[in-house]
């Protein structure tokens, strides 16, 4: 037997799976995802992630060491009180936290952020960075 996921089904999952867990317990808030590539190459790292309306104001991005996180806040305009038939804009604060096999120069750091797509380059710790080693022959 083959299962087929499709996605146009998705959203109406994880909104049913929601309203179960909120009814199991009433702290529950769902987390926002988002989509990341991270390229590697000798010298740094290229990480983009997909954060359609956040703004820069709401993004904060952290480095220590070989850890990168990425955390914000996606605001929606959704009026109080109001009866919304379908709400599927999705809003709240977004945690991501990725851990690359090398240190990280947070130092030289160039992020931006342009038509909802951060991009990171990253550069390696200069101890992470390969060398190539002259073997002296006697």
């Amino acid at each position: 037997m083959t299962l087929y996921v499709t996605p146009a089904r998705r959203a109406h999952r994880r909104h049913m799976l929601d309203e179960i867990m909120r009814d199991w317990d009433e702290n529950y808030t769902s987390e926002l995802t988002f989509p990341i590539d991270v390229l590697a190459d000798n010298d740094a790292f290229t990480i983009k992630a997909l954060l359609p309306g956040v703004s820069a104001d709401d993004l904060d991005i952290q480095i220590v060491n070989e850890i990168l996180t990425l955390s914000g806040e996606l605001k929606t305009e959704r009026e109080e009180g109001a009866n919304y038939l379908l709400a599927e804009i999705p809003g709240g604060k977004f945690h991501r936290v990725i851990t690359l096999p090398v240190p990280l120069n947070a130092a030289n750091v160039e992020a931006n952020l342009e038509n909802g797509v951060l991009t990171l380059v990253i550069p390696k710790a200069e101890e992470a960075k390969p060398r190539t080693i002259k073997v002296k022959a006697k």
